[in-house]
C-alpha cells in the first residue's frame, strides 16, 4: 500500500503526542517530507530555547515520514542520531527529512531542522539521519 499525503496527514492526526505540539505535515512526497509546528512557551526549556526533546520528536517523526514515501505507511523508526548546532529559537521549527538510500525493507533518511524567525529569515538548528524499517505483523 502507498503512503499518500492524504493518508500521512490521517496517520499524524491519529498521534496523541502530535496534536499536543500541534504539528503539522507541509510537504510530503517524491521521497521527502516537512514537518512544521509553531514554537510556544510550553516547549521551551529553563533559558527560553525550544526543548531538545521537541526537535528530536520533529526529527524522528519527518524522518519516518519521509521513509513512509518509499516503504508504505507501515513503518517503524529503527533509530536515530541528531546533533544539535545552535539553540533553537524562533517562531515556527521546521523538519525537512529526505531519503537518502532505500531498500526493500529499510530506509535511511537525513533531516535539517531549522527554526524561522518574525522576519521570515531561518537559522538551521540541528541535524539528524535515521533508519526506518517496514513493520511486519
Amino acid at each position: 500500500m502507498e503512503l499518500t499525503r492524504e493518508v500521512a496527514e490521517k496517520v499524524l492526526a491519529q498521534q496523541p503526542f502530535s496534536v499536543l505540539l500541534g504539528a503539522r505535515l507541509t510537504a510530503f512526497g517524491d521521497g521527502a517530507a516537512t514537518l512544521e509546528l509553531d514554537v510556544r512557551p510550553e516547549l521551551q526549556q529553563q533559558n527560553g530555547f525550544l526543548h531538545g526533546g521537541v526537535l528530536g520528536y520533529a526529527a524522528d517523526n519527518a524522518i519516518t515520514f519521509a521513509a513512509g514515501t518509499a516503504l508504505g505507511p507501515e513503518v517503524l523508526t529503527g533509530g536515530f542520531t541528531i546533533s544539535y548546532l545552535r539553540p533553537a529559537q524562533g517562531l515556527l521549527l521546521r523538519a525537512e527529512a529526505r531519503v537518502a538510500h532505500a531498500g526493500s525493507r529499510q530506509v535511511t533518511c537525513t533531516c535539517e531542522l531549522s527554526t524561522v524567525d518574525e522576519a521570515g529569515a531561518t537559522r538551521l538548528t540541528a541535524i539528524a539521519q535515521g533508519t526506518v524499517l517496514a513493520a511486519r505483523r
